[in-house]
Order: C-alpha cells, then structure tokens, then sequence
C-alpha cells in the first residue's frame, strides 16, 4: 500500500474516533441533565409543606423518601469495626484503666459504645449516668430532636440549668432532620447555640460558610469537647483560645474551671467528650477541603438521582463511596492504613494509660503519707494535664485517624507529663518510705 493511501486511511480513523468520542461525550452530557432534572423533581414544595418546627422524620419522608429510607438504616446494628461500630459494649470492661482514670465521676460506673443517630436519646435515657447521677437539661442539646424547641420556650439559660429529669417526659427523638436542615429549602443549618457561640470566638461567621463547610458545622453542633459553665449549666465549647487540646487546657486554666475531683488522688479533673470536630480540624484531609459528611454520609445514586448517604456510619463499611472516590487504590490497602494508623495510636494510648496509671499511685502514697494539697498542687496539674490529653484522645471517636499527627504530638506530651508527676509525688514521699512500683504494661484487651 502506498504511503499516501496510508496516509488518508489514517486519517478517516482518526477522525471516526473523535465522532465516536464526541458521540459519547455528548451522551454522558445528556444523562447529566436528565440526572439533574430528576433532581430537581425531589423540590419538597412539589409534595408537602413541612412546618418549622416539624420533628418526626416520618413527615419529612414525603418530601425525601430517598434520603429517610437510608436514615431509619440508624437504628440497625451493623457491628464492629476494629475499634468501634454500631456493637454495644462496656468499655470499661473492655479497659479497665478507664475506671481508674474516672474514679469519682459518672463515666467510671457506666460508658458503653455508642449506636447509631437513632439511639442518640434512647441510649441517654437508659445510662445509669443520668439515671444514677443528677445531670442539666444542658445533656439534652446533643441527644435530643426537642432540644431547639423547648430553648425556644424556655430560654437558653433556663433550659440548661433545669435537671434533666424535669425534661426526660418530654424527650421522644434522638436525631432528626430538622437538626441539620431547614424544612422550607433543606439548606443545611445549626440549631443549637453552643456551636454559633463556639464559632463566633472563632472568629468564623457562619453567615458566610459555603455549603461544603456546613457538611461540618452541622456534625459539629455535637461531636465536640464541652462543659457546663457556671450556676446555670450553660453547655459552652471551650474555644476562646482554639481547637487543639493545649488551647483548650488553657480556656479551663482560665476559668479556674474541671469537671470533678479524683477520688484517690484528691486532685481536680477535666473529662473530654468526643472531640471529633477538633481533632479532623489539625488534618490533612479538612486542610484539603474534605468534610465529615464526605466520609461518614458520602454521595451516593439511587436511580438517576444523587443523594448524600443518610446512613450515618463508620467510613470502613462503605470504603468503595467514602474513600475510592479519592483513593484510587484497592478497597484492602484503604483498609489496612486506616486500622494501621488506629492500631498504632491504641499503642500509644496504652504507654500513656502506664505512666498515669503509676502518677495516680505515686500521688496516692504521697497522699497517704502526709503530703499536703498544697505540696501536691504541682503533681495534680501535671496529672490533670496528662490525663486531660490521653482522654482527649480516648474519647475521640476515631481512635486517632482523624488526625494521626497530631495524635501522636498529643499522646507523647501526656506520656512526657505523666511521668513528670509522677517523680514530683515521689519526691513528696519521706525517706525510707517504700515507692508504688512502676510497671511496663495494662490489663487491655
């Protein structure tokens, strides 16, 4: 065949495949704009007005069928996952440090593993933490649907001061729609106070989020650190000086503000509470733009319609939508660095959990043996400081992945504090007075 007949038949299948390319281009735009259509077709005002202060989902489900068939998906167990899942189980059988940490405090006589967004009340109503124990109203903003009701009615402060039993009749849903959407436009939206109170000493307006920073702020109304500030009980998040721990040690310094007074050691305490929102702040992936509902509700197709998964579960179960979508590497490998990371900060944990765990003894023999509170000031601060870190942590729901650096910056300070004071309350003991000994290892399993 002739060069120049090479030439022209080259050229016709080039050009047949741009035509076929162009074809098909053509095609995935069409479906593209059918797929936006049907979208838009789900407009709630084609179905159902829903009224402002509406509760059930059951209502809502007319207007999103779509997203309400995957939420009610809260209230199934889907079991565990290496360090957590929807699987109740006592933890503090399953680490017994934990009691010892908490002697003295509600969360050393019962903490279980927490279900899903549906058992958000139910779960409240039943720990022995608030059946055993009085608690503030101010427990109800997180655990709640009614929470932003009865604040309407009641006022902030007076809702939060009021015990919790004078509110547990009133309480009938965990989570719901309403909390994180507006009824008329379903536009993400806060409803609790703390969080708009939180992010104004932030210097965040919230006003003028995008709609991919609301996929956080809307979790963050309660994966948080949080206290009771005052004679009120008014639910506060410790951010006047920002999000990582040391700044928020240094809100509670302060206000002169902790939680309980440990009951061996005498000293005064701070419990953290599920810091997820602080810790994914320090991460590569919220520097990048990525946001909790990416991981935990990511997109997914119904049909032609795309909808965010409204089954509110650990990343590890759906690895294909929560991470492939960015990670293009085989679902195991996904797998294995996640449970890598968190095994690494469990061994981390347990290093920190031997040093507190002999703080604790060398301040209770000091204690014993005739030290005064104020010789033990110095070791009740660096124990508290420690301790504050560890539960930091502990506390935080993904066992460390959220943040894995900081993480590891966290657990090795509260190793280094532990141990500090740790010698300060052996120094406090008399000559000759035999030490608590100092050991290599935990009860863990």
């Amino acid at each position: 065949m002739s060069t120049e007949r090479m030439g022209k038949t080259g050229l016709w299948v080039l050009v047949t495949v741009i035509f076929l390319l162009t074809g098909v281009g053509i095609g995935l735009l069409l479906t593209n704009i059918q797929e936006r259509k049907m979208e838009g077709l789900m407009s709630p005002s084609l179905v159902l007005e829903i009224p402002e202060d509406e509760l059930d989902p059951e209502v809502w489900r007319r207007n999103f069928p779509r997203q309400y068939d995957r939420f009610v998906l809260t209230e199934l167990d889907y079991g565990r996952t290496l360090f957590g899942g929807s699987t109740p189980y006592d933890k503090l059988e399953a680490n017994p440090f934990r009691r010892k940490a908490w002697a003295g405090y509600p969360f050393a006589v019962e903490y279980n593993q927490a279900r899903g967004h549906f058992y958000a009340q139910i779960d409240q109503q039943q720990t022995r933490r608030t059946t055993e124990f009085d608690q503030p109203g101010a427990c109800v903003n997180c655990h709640a649907a009614e929470a932003p009701l009865l604040i309407r009615e009641m006022g902030w402060e007076a809702f939060n001061r009021t015990p919790y039993d004078s509110l547990r009749h009133l309480l009938h849903l965990g989570s719901s729609c309403a909390d994180c959407h507006d009824p008329s436009t379903m536009e993400l939206r806060i409803t609790r106070p703390a969080l708009l109170i939180g992010l104004e000493q932030l210097g965040i307006d919230i006003s003028k989020a995008t709609r991919q920073e609301m996929r956080t702020y809307v979790c963050a109304q309660c994966h948080v650190e949080y206290y009771f500030r005052g004679p009120d009980r008014i639910l506060t998040f410790p951010w006047s000086r920002g999000l990582v721990v040391d700044s928020m040690e240094q809100h509670y310094k302060q206000y002169g503000f902790t939680d309980w007074t440990h009951a061996e050691t005498g000293g005064g305490m701070l419990k953290m509470q599920h810091p997820e929102f602080e810790l994914f702040s320090t991460s590569v992936h919220y520097a990048s733009g990525v946001a909790c509902a990416d991981c935990h509700m990511p997109y997914i197709r119904e049909g032609g319609v795309k909808i965010s998964d409204h089954w509110i579960r650990s990343p590890l179960t759906e690895v294909s939508n929560a991470c492939q979508v960015c990670h293009r590497i085989p679902e195991r490998d996904l797998i294995d660095r996640v449970e890598g990371a968190q095994i690494k900060t469990r061994e981390m944990l347990t290093l920190v959990e031997v040093a507190i765990s002999d703080a604790i003894d060398a301040i209770v023999a000091a204690r014993a043996a005739g030290a005064s509170d104020d010789a033990l000031e110095e070791a009740w601060s660096l124990h508290r400081r420690a301790q504050t870190r560890w539960d930091f942590i502990d506390a935080e729901n993904s066992m460390g992945f959220h943040s894995p650096q900081e993480t590891a910056r966290v657990l090795t300070h509260a190793v280094d504090l532990a141990r500090q004071a740790q010698m300060v309350a052996l120094r406090l003991l008399p000559p000759g007075a035999s030490s608590p000994p100092t050991r290599t290892t935990t009860q863990e399993r």
